[in-house]
């Protein structure tokens, strides 16, 4: 009996026994590693000194950077119709970073600006414009703008929406011609695209006065020529009167088609102006028509073309084509000088803030930490080291945990 309580009480007293070993073969295994490192306490210097010194040869050897930086402040969020109509006109830059995920997320006209600052079209610029192809060592224009990317960094203000523009470059004045050159892009940008209603307007309307430029020059030649050859002196009276008359209605009459055309782009054929418009052309045409036939009533004192003599009425049309193109040309450039008023008061502007300047003091690389990160790499290396090669040495019998 006493034997089987002996045997039944053994596997307790044997489970303490190996629970109190492990405790004592740890602690042994951390003693013997702190002795193994301070026995070894030189090598761990010599090979964290060679690491460091390694370190500081790299951190000097390294070209220093210099960051320049520059910000605007984009038209306030209270101009709802600018930013709206900014980001319709957003696709005309081809290869915009971040397509239709950038728009998605844009929340603020800064999100919008910092957009055309990514895109390809300012970043083809300024890669032609300062020679980073050269600059780089690259052969694509493709990997220039990576590498111009890369090296520039746009944030936009939580609270103010200020959007600050930061270029790294290995020469200060590159870096701060590169910012100020992002500000001059986005300027050009900025004024290319049509941003407002009177920005469309005014795009509409000198396209139809250079047309007529062209169109007054031809009539006056014509009439030049034919005064060369007829010898014709102009007619005065009731026949100037009618010539007068004829191209003001002419004149009245592109206008309102004009004006009748830009709002078909944008409103529906029910619109009220564009009914008025129709009905005034209309009646504009049928008082022409009187005009030049000479039956209409009232205007007795009119001479129809019909009735001018021959050797006079080639003269007669020259004139009235040259006249009918100076009224409309009158009529066209006022309309432009509006709307270029117009686009002027509303279109946005950018405030900069603080142009880039010439920065005097490099921005990297971080000597000190890449010191300090050698010498703590050589302390973890030396200790390591000294620690796997006493291990290995050790030999393989049951002391070698120790």
């Amino acid at each position: 009996m006493p034997l089987d309580v002996d045997e039944a009480v053994l596997p307790g007293r044997a489970l303490g026994s190996i629970l109190t070993l492990d405790e004592d073969a740890s602690a042994i295994n951390l003693g013997w590693a702190v002795a193994i490192l301070c026995a070894g306490r030189w090598i761990i210097l010599q090979i964290a000194a060679s690491t460091l010194a390694l370190a500081v040869i790299i951190g000097f050897v390294i070209q220093p950077y210099f960051v320049s930086i520059a910000s605007f402040l984009p038209p306030g969020s209270s101009s709802t119709s600018g930013a709206s109509a900014l980001m319709g006109q957003l696709s005309q830059l081809s290869g915009l970073s971040g397509g239709s995920g950038l728009l998605a997320s844009a929340k603020s006209p800064g999100d919008l600006y910092v957009g055309i600052l990514k895109s390809h079209t300012i970043a083809s610029e300024l890669v032609k414009r300062f020679d980073l192809l050269h600059v780089y060592h690259v052969k694509k224009e493709s990997q220039a703008e990576k590498r111009l990317a890369d090296n520039s960094k746009f944030d936009v203000g939580l609270k103010d929406s200020i959007v600050t523009i930061s270029v790294t470059d290995r020469s200060p004045a590159r870096a701060r011609d590169l910012a100020n050159g992002y500000l001059d892009a986005l300027r050009e940008t900025n004024s290319r695209l049509a941003l407002s209603e009177a920005s469309q307007r005014r795009l509409f309307f000198a396209q139809q006065l250079a047309q007529e430029k062209d169109s007054l020059a031809d009539a006056e030649v014509d009439l030049k020529r034919t005064e060369e050859q007829t010898g014709f002196i102009a007619p005065a009276g009731q026949t100037a009167s009618e010539i007068q008359t004829i191209a003001q209605t002419r004149a009245q009459i592109s206008v309102r088609e004009a004006e009748l055309s830009g709002l078909r782009q944008s409103d529906a054929a029910e619109n009220p102006d564009v009914l008025r418009l129709q009905s005034e052309i209309a009646n504009l045409q049928g008082q022409l028509a009187r005009l030049e036939s000479g039956s209409g009533k009232g205007e007795g004192s009119a001479i129809p073309t019909s009735k001018v003599p021959a050797v006079a009425l080639d003269y007669v049309r020259k004139e009235r084509e040259v006249k009918y193109h100076e009224a409309l040309f009158e009529m066209l450039a006022r309309q432009y000088e509006s709307a270029r008023l117009d686009e002027a008061h509303d279109a946005p502007l950018l405030q900069v803030l603080d142009p880039a300047s010439y920065p005097d003091s490099k921005s990297g690389p971080p000597r000190m930490i890449i010191a300090l990160g050698g010498l703590l790499l050589g302390l973890v290396g030396g200790c390591v080291w000294v620690l796997l090669r006493e291990r290995l040495s050790a030999p393989a019998d049951g002391n070698a945990l120790l």
